[in-house]
């Protein structure tokens, strides 16, 4: 059985869609299902900018719309910043116990 994070996440996913594209320029996100990728716009509404849903590098589509990186083959996806905002807070190593 999964954690209670597990099951909100796919419950997410079954509602809002299975994947996230995000536009490089403005940072606009939207979540999207396999069965209607070809719906998706390869241009942002709001500005324009690329809209990404699937990594350059290997093809594979990502879960988060807040990645910087792809979760199967590492490649860079976008930078750390959006219109001069970070996009994931910097992770701080934990203290020893």
């Amino acid at each position: 059985m999964g954690s209670a994070a597990d099951r909100l996440r796919e419950e997410r996913r079954k509602v809002l869609g299975d994947w996230a594209a995000f536009c490089l320029r403005c940072g606009a996100a939207r979540r999207w299902f396999e069965a209607s990728e070809s719906e998706l716009p390869s241009a942002c509404p709001g500005c324009g900018g690329e809209l990404l849903r699937r990594c350059r590098a290997c093809g594979s589509p990502f879960q988060s719309a807040f990645a910087l990186a792809c979760e199967v083959c590492g490649a860079t996806l976008r930078g750390p910043e959006v219109g001069g905002v970070r996009i994931r807070r910097a992770v701080s190593p934990e203290p020893p116990p």
